[in-house]
């Protein structure tokens, strides 16, 4: 019976395979094939086999002979003894019981264009173009693949080239390093994700005549698919490889002949390598090329020497093989000797012929490895032209270097390779792309970063991050600050189906665009290597804080989520040192640090970014702290007594004795003369930290502002306020003035609301309320209005923006909460029938306004901590309510059904279920209502159901009495000992954790009470209105500008700022230095040095070892001949077809003289 679903899946396949014979139908019309045509006679196989390895009947002619039936031909050539025809072997391919999806082949003439196949793969068969192409050549037939080149296939090459969408092109057949290299991609490619968009291409380019079965893959109408059947016989060695993606079976018209596909693949990889990258080619850089050598055959060296010219990287294998090792053999032998030719460029190859001892040397070394050959003379040709372009090979000694190491090998090659064409930064782009990708820093500074490369940055940002951070670019994308998320993205993809004029543009920050860019990724060392290269190091160090910080909440792995914090807190280390080198430099200057605005950053200072990143420990320093003593005392003395203070905030003409001591202003002249005088080029003109009105008046562009400001309002040219004013103004405009008055204010607020809420609390109209309760009402009114103040008129953000950082705040919520129930009181206690719950609201109000008082207080270095303590212990307390809540009800149920079996009553139920057992944990044990032996005679009670529902008070049930007993032992046992002790427990652990850092925790709840009463009018509610009524006409009428803002928030630009930031990059490089001499001094690096010096030992024993094995192999050389002069010596001796002349010479003894047989000078 046919399965309809099975049915609907066949027709399915059908239709796509006669839509993939349609669309691939021009192929057999475009490629072609090769056939050998004419027959040269294969003298080792008495005439029944062709050169090319065919038989005689499948060719359509003899070559001609002479008239001594010799051939004329005794060479075959591809090119003249073959013909090319349409292809017959193409489409997909499907391995029998292989369990894969299928795979592209292709069979083509060894002249085919490059072009046309690669347009093939990528636009046709849909194989992603590649970032990166390496070319594995090599190791090929029976010959046995060592272990460690196993684990470099595996470990080193296929990894590195995964996390990049790499093509690897081998032979493709089930032999050698091309089957290990189809192994470890399939194993890689069942490892990573489905998501992931970068995966290894293997493609194998085989000769056609070598692959087993291959009658399987011809049809002239193409295969879809074509199924391939692979028998473990002995020729399974030449099947193809079913772990190839794409298969090139390059035809010569040969048959059973390697090397036929060689020209085909050089030419191949020259063509990839002028290729851009990206979808369509649209990349701005070349695909980078890379061939790798694995042993090899005397024929290989050919191969090689063609693709050098053609100047493509190499990577040989040293110890792998025969080709491999005389390669290596050459670059260290002729480069160690005297006569080494300079590396000639590839324009100028054969210019210069090397010389005859260099030729000798290499003769010698070729002929080491390939005795058998006989054209020894070719091969040392080209050993001496490979040689030539050895500034293109790179060397790997796999035995000695581990396979984890491989992907920094191959990077330098690719960038040894580039560097010699060219120094251009667009030739290295995508070697900074792999260095990134592979998150290899290293490369980075050594290699691309080393200031041999003219980079430019805002076409190396285009390329690294393309247009991921465009919404972020408002300005050249045209956008309001203002516009969502949603949008922005909808306007940027209409851009860029467009001409985006962002690409064009140049970045102002690319170090601090890189650095972004590495921690959102969360790459550790690229990103502390880019916040090394940026500028502004604190603020970009707190920002990298504030971004990694934020990830970790959105992140869900564990492992994940502990690496983001761990760098978080790594920047905030680095921002603390950095500040605390800049602050032992100059103290001034680190307090224009803190308080500078960078355009970089949006307009951020670093204690706005401190604050967003909740960088406690950077709160705690001594300079942070002294610049916020600073701000909080304004103009007076940080020394002043706080009875002072109250005392000359009652009688305010004590402002104007020597009560309190003010910090001394500059005398006039001098101050005019600093004004307009002042050296603009000089950093510590730039420091000048804003404290005060003041200093503010220091900055030569702000005196001309504000002289000008006095000039439009007094008609005055003179900007001296006079001392009475001035005076007043130091003393009130101050924060911890603000601070003390608001604090004095709150408490008469909140005496004036406990006497009307306990005394004068009026009935409702018209008897009340009464004229204090309607003081009451103005004081909260003048609160709202403060409060609207904070929230809309307060920075420089979006209404919402603000109403967000508003509500964000702990206290302003209570704020809210205060004023929402002081409303909802005052409304109801107009009414009389909700007169008695408006005085319960106003209770209720009374107790957050007096809870409000606990924020007042968070100034106090003693009491600041404490209070930090029990916000803590209170997120403790509502664990222990949550266990406390279970018990609760289990037992508080189970007690009222065992001692009442009927009470019908809500409130009396809710007592004894849930008030009763919580009074027990008191001690409030009414035992006589629960033990029947203690039961009180006389009680009135009832057991009918009918009063019960009346309100008569039911009786106690004696029924299984004990239980309760028992019930209530138990409960009070884990109540008042487990979960008691349990809460004491926790708040021990939040009390000792939290006292550690008591201090830190105080010094950044300072700044924030700090900021909020520095923002504040100088006067408190409810006289704050006439503040507000001032600021009003001041800034919205009269449009002048604040003045106070400036303490925390202060624009320096052109010289002043580069000079700052000047100053600011040496300090960071006296911490960089400080902290790499002390990594050189560790014990890991001592240890680390150590290592390489024993492995430069090793390399030397090596060899060593090496020259003595060849200093043996000559003594047996030497002693050998020896023998055989001797014997020839003796042989012409006895003969008589010599006479000698002279007697046979005497052996000499050779043994070297020692220092103490040396003959002695001086006549001794």
């Amino acid at each position: 019976m046919n399965d309809p679903d099975k049915e609907h899946e066949g027709g399915r396949g059908r239709r796509e395979t006669r839509k993939s014979e349609k669309d691939q139908s021009w192929i057999s019309k475009i490629i072609k094939k090769r056939v050998c045509t004419t027959f040269i006679e294969d003298c080792l196989s008495n005439g029944v086999l062709c050169q090319c390895g065919g038989e005689r009947e499948t060719h359509g002619s003899i070559a001609t002979r002479d008239y001594f039936g010799a051939a004329i031909v005794s060479q075959w050539d591809s090119s003249q003894h073959s013909s090319e025809y349409p292809t017959d072997a193409f489409g997909e391919l499907e391995f029998a019981e292989a369990g894969r999806r299928h795979s592209h082949f292709l069979r083509l003439s060894c002249d085919t264009t490059p072009q046309m196949v690669y347009t093939l793969m990528t636009a046709h068969w849909g194989v992603p173009s590649p970032n990166l192409v390496v070319s594995v050549v090599g190791g090929e037939g029976c010959e046995k693949v060592k272990t460690w080149v196993r684990e470099v296939l595996r470990q080193g090459l296929v990894r590195a080239a995964q996390s990049t969408g790499a093509w690897i092109v081998t032979g493709g057949l089930r032999e050698g390093v091309s089957h290990c290299v189809g192994e470890a991609v399939r194993d890689h490619a069942a490892a990573a994700s489905s998501l992931s968009q970068k995966k290894v291409i293997a493609v194998g380019v085989a000769p056609w005549g070598l692959v087993h079965n291959r009658q399987q893959l011809i049809n002239t109408q193409g295969s879809f698919p074509a199924r391939y059947y692979v028998q473990n016989t002995s020729r399974d060695s030449c099947c193809l490889d079913n772990n190839y993606q794409a298969f090139l079976l390059v035809d010569d018209g040969s048959v059973g002949r390697r090397g036929g596909e060689m020209v085909f693949r050089a030419k191949m990889e020259d063509y990839i390598s002028h290729q851009r990258t990206g979808i369509w080619g649209s990349g701005s850089i070349d695909v980078p090329v890379l061939c790798m050598l694995i042993s090899g055959d005397a024929a290989m060296l050919e191969r090689v020497d063609l693709s050098l010219k053609k100047a493509t990287p190499w990577l040989v294998l040293n110890g792998s093989g025969p080709a491999a090792d005389l390669i290596c053999e050459l670059l260290d032998a002729l480069s160690a000797g005297p006569m080494s030719p300079p590396s000639p460029q590839p324009e100028a190859e054969g210019s210069k012929s090397p010389s005859a001892e260099l030729r000798d040397r290499a003769r010698e070394r070729v002929r080491r490895h390939f005795t058998a050959e006989a054209d020894l003379e070719k091969l040392v040709d080209r050993a001496l032209s490979i040689y030539q372009n050895r500034d293109l090979i790179t060397v790997f000694h796999g035995e000695q270097e581990s396979s984890d190491d491989f992907d920094t090998v191959l990077l330098k090659a690719l960038v040894r390779a580039s560097k010699r064409v060219s120094s251009d930064a667009s030739e290295y782009t995508e070697e900074l792309k792999l260095a990134v990708a592979w998150n290899r820093v290293d490369i980075a500074k050594s290699e691309l970063f080393n200031g041999g490369i003219q980079w430019q940055m805002s076409r190396l940002l285009w390329d690294i991050l393309g247009d991921v951070c465009e919404p972020f670019y408002y300005s050249p994308l045209k956008l309001d600050q203002s516009t969502s998320t949603r949008r922005a993205l909808k306007h940027m993809k209409k851009l860029l189906l467009e001409e985006c004029p962002y690409k064009e543009q140049r970045c102002l920050s690319p170090w601090a665009s890189l650095f972004i860019w590495a921690v959102l990724q969360n790459r550790g060392e690229m990103a502390v290597y880019f916040w090394e290269m940026a500028g502004e190091s604190v603020l970009s160090a707190l920002a990298g804080c504030k971004i990694l910080r934020e990830l970790s909440k959105l992140e869900s792995e564990t492992e994940t989520k502990l690496s983001m914090k761990e760098l978080a807190q790594k920047f905030e280390n680095l921002a603390l040192d950095v500040f605390s080198e800049c602050y032992q430099s100059s103290e001034r200057r680190s307090f224009t640090l803190l308080i500078r605005k960078s355009p970089v950053w949006g307009g951020a200072t670093c204690l706005q970014m401190a604050t967003a990143a909740d960088a406690r420990l950077f709160f705690s320093h001594d300079g942070v702290q002294s610049l916020l003593s600073q701000i909080w005392w304004g103009d007076m003395e940080r020394s002043t007594k706080v009875w002072k203070l109250v005392l000359t905030f009652f009688l305010p003409p004590l402002i104007y004795t020597n009560l309190i001591t003010f910090r001394e202003q500059e005398e006039e002249g001098k101050s005019e003369e600093v004004t307009h005088g002042r050296d603009t080029d000089s950093l510590d003109g730039g420091d000048a930290t804003v404290f005060s009105l003041a200093d503010i008046m220091q900055t030569e562009e702000d005196a001309e502002e504000y002289a000008a400001l006095r000039a439009k309002l007094k008609g005055a040219s003179n900007p001296k306020r006079p001392f009475i004013l001035q005076r007043w103004r130091e003393f009130w405009f101050a924060p911890v003035t603000s601070f003390l008055g608001n604090v004095l204010m709150y408490f008469l607020f909140l005496s004036l609301f406990a006497y009307i809420l306990l005394v004068d609390f009026k009935p409702p109209p018209p008897h009340g309320p009464s004229t204090l309760e309607f003081v009451l009402y103005f004081w909260v009114f003048t609160m709202v209005c403060e409060e609207i103040r904070q929230t809309f008129f307060v920075g420089s953000n979006t209404i919402y923006q603000r109403m967000s950082l508003y509500i964000q705040d702990m206290w302003n919520k209570c704020d809210i909460l205060a004023i929402s129930l002081f409303a909802l009181g005052m409304c109801c206690r107009m009414f009389p029938w909700s007169y008695e719950f408006g005085r319960a609201v106003f209770a209720v109000d009374y107790m957050v306004f007096t809870l409000r008082l606990i924020h007042i207080f968070a100034i106090h270095k003693q009491l600041g901590p404490k209070i930090i303590i029990v916000g803590n212990m209170m997120k403790d307390i509502f664990f222990f309510l949550f266990f406390l809540a279970v018990w609760l009800l289990a037992y508080g149920v189970a007690n009222q059904a065992l001692l009442y079996s009927y009470d019908p009553r809500p409130n009396w139920i809710f007592r004894r279920v849930f008030y009763r057992p919580y009074l027990h944990i008191f001690g409030q044990i009414p035992i006589h209502e629960m033990d029947a032996d203690k039961l009180e005679e006389g009680i009135q009670c009832t057991n009918n159901a009918t009063l019960i529902e009346a309100g008569a008070e039911p009786c106690m049930s004696t029924y299984a009495n004990w239980l309760v007993v028992i019930l209530l032992v138990i409960y009070l046992l884990v109540t008042n000992i487990l979960l008691v002790n349990l809460l004491i427990a926790m708040f021990s652990h939040t009390f000792s954790k939290v006292q550690e850092n008591s201090d830190i925790y105080w010094k950044f709840q300072r700044y924030k009470l700090i900021l909020e009463y520095h923002s504040r009018p100088c006067l408190a509610p409810p006289f704050i209105i006439i503040s507000h009524l001032h600021l009003f006409i001041k800034r919205r009428i009269r449009r002048i500008p604040s003045v106070k803002i400036k303490h925390f928030v202060l624009e320096i630009h052109g010289r002043q700022a580069s000079k700052l930031n000047m100053w600011e990059a040496i300090q960071k490089e006296n911490i960089l230095s400080a902290q790499n001499k002390r990594g050189r001094e560790s014990d890991s690096e001592r240890l680390k040095r150590t290592s390489v010096k024993v492995d430069s030992v090793l390399k030397q024993m090596v060899k060593i070892q090496d020259h003595n094995r060849r200093l043996r192999m000559l003594e047996t050389e030497l002693e050998y001949c020896s023998s055989a002069l001797s014997w020839m010596v003796d042989a012409l001796s006895q003969s008589n077809l010599i006479k000698p002349t002279r007697p046979p010479p005497a052996l000499r003894d050779l043994t070297p003289l020692s220092p103490t047989n040396c003959p002695m000078s001086d006549g001794e």
